[in-house]
């Protein structure tokens, strides 16, 4: 039987001459997106104007989807909805998880995680009062920190830079036996490997869909609640779509049932309908499948990068279960190393202060590529090839 991943590799648009490990940031292009983009404009906007709605079916999208994403990330159908940004769905979590825990103050997160979430929940408690404490810890110090004064535990399960990953069911357990609700931020774990969120008991979880399922630049987020809390968690943000009858335009909110009340504003369908692309190519793996070829291709770009570059350090754990699906590895001049290989046909990215990221996502990247970028990767590095200015030069995005 040939190789699923070869086929699932020539559904994406890959430009000629690059291998792109930069997926853990922004997906490629399903190549089916164009046409069904294409659809959605022509055939149905063009053709139906706004009585695509209900043709088209354009109001159900964000739940039809966020039970296709639930699939990939042990989501029961129902708890999982579209919509908005990651940033306004970390918001609804940590609004509504607080309120289920009133008598407590303190929200726990770590230092790997992603610092937009931690501005966001900063922002939040500063408008509910001083007595609020956001905590911030190393990420090895969370299961002690999980003390009997915390209300969440507001937490990135793998790390943006090194790719460390947290064990979800250990930590949603000890945070359980001390009274404590949990919200999982999955923007680099859904796609990237197998979640099991009821089976972990999480209470919250939220996503971005543009890194490792492919969605597209400012691809709308997704965010999961439990069942047990999906008609007691009260949105904070009681936008329209969220209401139980949004087209009887009561001037009162009355919070829709279960999932459907985590929805805010009118749901981007453009960008949706590439969402749904992708979720097509999805459809063809398995979680366990990909899992298994991405430690593969991490362990092998891990042996060949410091095989032929010893001057890197590397940043993220070596055991691949310990892992996302992602490599990270220091040198002080990494930005400009970075520069260089992506001026010579590897797509990675940088973090600051000097950590080069390199995501591998068997849909579309596979052994020959994991090769041919460490090769060149090592000469940039052993020739300084980095060393030329305009590699120094920096981007607003790195």
């Amino acid at each position: 039987m040939s190789d699923i991943f070869a086929q699932t590799k020539a559904k994406f648009h890959l430009p000629k001459g690059v291998i792109y490990l930069d997926g853990n940031s922004l997906g490629p292009l399903p190549k089916a997106a164009m046409g069904v983009v294409e659809r959605t404009i022509q055939d149905e906007w063009g053709e139906m104007l706004i009585t695509g709605w209900n043709k088209a079916g354009w109001i159900n999208k964000p739940s039809e989807i966020g039970d296709r994403i639930g699939k990939l990330i042990g989501a029961p159908a129902g708890s999982v909805v579209m919509g908005d940004t990651l940033s306004i769905k970390v918001y609804q979590a940590l609004a509504s998880a607080l309120e289920l825990n009133p008598d407590r103050k303190v929200v726990l997160s770590d230092k790997g995680n992603f610092p937009s979430d931690l501005y966001i929940a900063d922002g939040l408690l500063k408008s509910l009062g001083d007595e609020y404490e956001l905590r911030v810890v190393a990420p090895e110090e969370v299961e002690n920190a999980l003390t009997d004064d915390v209300a969440v535990m507001m937490i990135t399960e793998v790390d943006y830079r090194t790719g460390r990953k947290h064990d979800m069911k250990a930590l949603t357990e000890k945070a359980h036996a001390n009274g404590i609700l949990t919200i999982w931020d999955l923007a680099h774990s859904a796609g990237a490997l197998p979640v099991d969120l009821a089976g972990c008991n999480a209470d919250f979880a939220v996503g971005c869909t543009y890194k490792y399922l492919n969605g597209g630049p400012g691809a709308p987020a997704f965010i999961y609640v439990a069942d047990k809390h999906k008609d007691a968690a009260r949105p904070a943000l009681s936008g329209w779509m969220g209401h139980e009858a949004p087209f009887a335009f009561d001037l009162d909110y009355r919070a829709a049932p279960g999932i459907e009340r985590m929805r805010v504003g009118t749901p981007p369908i453009i960008a949706l309908s590439v969402l749904e692309a992708s979720m097509d190519i999805w459809d063809m793996v398995e979680m366990n499948a990909v899992r298994e070829r991405s430690i593969e291709l991490c362990d092998l770009f891990i042996d060949e990068v410091e095989r032929l570059c010893p001057q890197l350090q590397l940043g993220s754990p070596r055991e691949g279960k310990r892992r996302g699906s992602q490599v990270s590895f220091h040198f002080e001049n990494g930005y400009a190393a970075m520069q260089a290989l992506i001026a010579n046909g590897v797509i990675g990215d940088f973090r600051a202060p000097d950590m080069m990221r390199f995501g591998f996502t068997p849909l579309y990247v596979d052994h020959d590529d994991v090769r041919g970028a460490a090769a060149i990767l090592g000469t940039i590095i052993n020739e300084k090839v980095w060393d030329d200015p305009k590699y120094q030069r920096r981007s607003k995005v790195t």
